[in-house]
């Protein structure tokens, strides 16, 4: 089993950066796919992005690629996501999730998920 403790949240200005963190448990955290997903108010939860289990590949939703970066560090048992040009429509409750078997896109295929942390970007 795993647990994961998202921190990095906050509120900033559109325009600004903040950098998401995700610490994990356990010895097998390389062992799993890792996602970032998002849940504004009244919205349903959606994909952000996800890392392969050796950090070669990531995927990005539309909306955020090109102003964000996930990225992973297994010795520290660790994902990270880096959110730069941050837009108000980013504001939401962002999530890390582990995945056992493949990435994906879809949010009920992941396996374990963190308690959230709140990003807020005002205008």
């Amino acid at each position: 089993q795993v647990q994961l403790v998202e921190s990095g949240g906050g509120l900033v200005q559109a325009g600004g950066s903040l950098r998401l963190s995700c610490a994990a448990s356990g010895r097998t955290f390389s062992s799993y796919v890792m996602g970032w997903f998002r849940q504004a108010p009244e919205k349903e939860r959606e994909f952000v992005a996800a890392i392969s289990r050796a950090a070669i590949g990531t995927y990005y939703a539309n909306s955020v690629k090109g102003r964000f970066t996930i990225s992973r560090d297994n010795a520290k048992n660790t994902v990270y996501l880096q959110m730069n040009n941050l837009k108000p429509e980013d504001t939401a409750v962002y999530y890390c999730a582990a995945d056992s078997r493949q990435y994906s896109s879809k949010w009920d295929e992941y396996d374990y998920w963190g308690q959230g942390t709140q990003v807020t970007v005002s205008s």
